[in-house]
């Protein structure tokens, strides 16, 4: 198909989306029961953290089912499997990303359920990330190097652009990392993390499809990345999942999606961003996570130089349930400023 052509039979490609993202949320919301009864007898979770008053903060949520990250990859395998062209090796390494992540994260969640173990030790579990990300990385550099812009690491106001070569890999593992770990970080109240990715995922559904667009690409003066249309199935897929997920997750949460959903989650964040070229853009749409993790390193550095915490228990979220707070009320907000860093980053693609 022709460059030309491909611009023109969007109608096929947004009813693709569409049909995804409806699909996903159906998976989710009939699976969602059944899931939640089975790992309500196998995998419940077990309040454990390093804080002794957060632990007594979220008594309440022991036992709650954990690893419903497991009916969400289920939901957007089965919708990509169903609307995305697997030939498109963007769809491929998609779903390699959603699935090796996730199995990580299954892995970690197992091992605090059945040991006396908080998960994977930060080496192990980094190292099985490295790893995973390498293979991205360099299946997604294959197709990067045949687009005319596709190694380019791009400023958005003012095009400037820096040339990565086969750097792309290493950049593609810090991406595909730290958004995913940005993610399981935000994980820690009833519906943050899944709220967020929501309103992140609808401005990279919009950014994947406008990429893969000829006309829409040029008119925005945007990197046209052929082909990447293709990934607004999979991340449309995600954003309906997570809509039916967080049906059960709300507050008060009946299921938490654990590392088992979280690191798939950034992951496929990450990967859209890198696809599109548009990494930066990445750190305000997920700029939630992005806070979120900052306040984390923050709080480690602080703590090591000084002795004392630069806020009162971190990630962010728990300083403000530490300060009394209610958890619905810093979820809403977060979800508010989640939305207004999405829509911001969506309205710049025309400022140059």
């Amino acid at each position: 198909m022709s460059q030309h052509a491909a611009g023109d039979s969007r109608v096929y490609l947004t009813a693709r989306v569409a049909l995804a993202a409806v699909v996903s949320f159906l998976v989710a919301i009939l699976l969602g029961p059944m899931a939640i009864r089975w790992l309500q007898a196998r995998a419940r979770e077990r309040i454990d953290s390093a804080s002794e008053r957060l632990n007594e903060l979220h008594a309440s949520k022991s036992d709650t089912p954990t690893m419903g990250g497991l009916f969400i990859v289920a939901a957007i395998v089965a919708a990509v499997l169903l609307c995305g062209d697997l030939s498109s090796r963007y769809v491929q390494v998609g779903l390699f990303v959603t699935i090796g992540f996730a199995l990580l994260g299954a892995a970690d969640d197992w091992i605090k359920l059945a040991t006396a173990r908080r998960g994977l030790s930060v080496r192990q579990k980094l190292a099985v990330q490295m790893a995973l990300a390498l293979v991205a990385g360099w299946w997604l550099f294959l197709e990067q190097q045949t687009k005319p812009r596709g190694l380019e690491l791009i400023w958005p106001l003012g095009d400037a652009s820096l040339w990565l070569g086969s750097g792309f890999i290493l950049w593609s593992m810090l991406v595909l990392i730290g958004s995913s770990n940005g993610v399981n970080l935000t994980d820690g109240l009833d519906g943050l993390a899944s709220g967020c990715t929501i309103f992140a995922g609808t401005a990279f559904v919009a950014l994947t499809y406008l990429s893969g667009h000829v006309v829409m690409a040029d008119y925005l003066s945007i990197p046209y990345i052929a082909g990447s249309g293709e990934m607004s199935v999979l991340v449309g897929a995600m954003v309906g999942a997570m809509l039916g997920f967080l049906w059960f997750n709300c507050y008060p949460a009946q299921v938490f999606m654990g590392d088992t959903g979280s690191l798939p989650l950034g992951a496929i964040l990450g990967l859209a961003a890198l696809v599109t070229r548009q990494e930066v853009l990445l750190i305000v749409i997920g700029g939630v996570f992005v806070v979120e993790t900052l306040s984390v390193i923050a709080q480690v550095g602080w703590f090591k130089l000084t002795g004392s915490r630069l806020i009162a228990c971190s990630p962010l979220h728990n300083h403000f349930l530490f300060q009394g707070q209610h958890e619905h009320k810093i979820v809403v907000r977060f979800w508010i400023g989640s939305a207004l860093l999405a829509l911001s980053a969506v309205a710049s693609l025309k400022i140059r």
